[in-house]
């Protein structure tokens, strides 16, 4: 059993998913400097997204139950469709189709060839650049409320880039709701809205597909746990991450992005780490 192993996963998953510094960089990172030395995987990964996604669930219940009403009663009529919590439902289904896509048409290349450590190292950096400017010179006069469509499907083709380890699923999407001129707390909140149907819909794929053919470095009982410590790290963070984005910039996580990129490329060009 690998429980300490798993636990440290576990804490790492929940404390990166929600901050836009790449959870998925993280544990491909973390994994091989624990002492099984070894990639925890996509499935791992995806599983331990589903406890992490229920904080969201828990952390936004009001809005998301209202969101989810009021789109149903406008199917029947109930509610004109452009009601903003109605509208919201479509915009988060817009949003959610290009990682659909995306992620069912490229299953090995995310499995395989986007896990390379060198890849992730130039990920972290040079979107770790872009959140930078995007943050620095964004207009942050758009609410909610001003989200239209287009934008949301811009969203979606951001959280698309997330598929590759090293971009952050909110990191990506928040750096697109602040270069389309959306304030800091807009964009970070719909990033956590539009993840919650592709995260469960990739983990309880994941969770099947582990029944169907076992494999990956944890048994399923090891990757619950991550999942359970995930789900209690996750909440903590999306409250201080909320409060914080008040006042605060991205530019913390700006920073820590290049060094950990930069420290990465070092590791693995003098054979620290090895890339697969």
């Amino acid at each position: 059993m690998h429980i300490f192993e798993v636990i440290i996963l576990g804490l790492v998953q929940g404390l990166t998913e929600f901050l836009p510094i790449s959870s998925s960089a993280h544990l491909r990172i973390v994994g091989e400097i624990l002492p099984s030395a070894t990639d925890p995987g996509a499935t791992f990964t995806a599983i331990t997204q589903i406890g992490t996604e229920l904080a969201v669930l828990l952390f936004f219940w009001r809005t998301i139950v209202r969101i989810i009403t009021r789109w149903a009663q406008s199917l029947s009529g109930k509610v004109p469709r452009n009601d903003p919590d109605a509208r919201m439902g479509w915009l988060i289904i817009i949003g959610t189709i290009p990682i659909g896509v995306l992620g069912f048409l490229f299953q090995s290349v995310i499995r395989d060839t986007f896990r390379n450590l060198w890849l992730v190292a130039i990920v972290l950096i040079v979107f770790g650049i872009i959140l930078g400017i995007a943050d620095r010179y964004g207009r942050r006069t758009r609410e909610l409320t001003d989200l239209t469509y287009p934008h949301g499907f811009a969203y979606g083709a951001a959280q698309a880039l997330a598929l590759i380890p090293g971009v952050s699923r909110s990191g990506a999407t928040t750096t697109m709701g602040l270069a389309l001129g959306y304030s800091r707390t807009a964009a970070a909140e719909y990033a956590f809205l539009l993840a919650v149907p592709a995260v469960f819909a990739s983990g309880f794929y994941e969770l099947y597909q582990s029944f169907e053919e076992p494999g990956g470095p944890y048994s399923l009982g090891e990757t619950a746990i991550a999942t359970v410590v995930a789900f209690a790290v996750g909440y903590t963070v999306i409250a201080y991450l909320m409060r914080y984005l008040k006042r605060g910039s991205f530019l913390p996580f700006v920073i820590y992005r290049v060094v950990l990129g930069a420290v990465l490329i070092v590791l693995l060009a003098v054979g620290v780490l090895q890339p697969y």
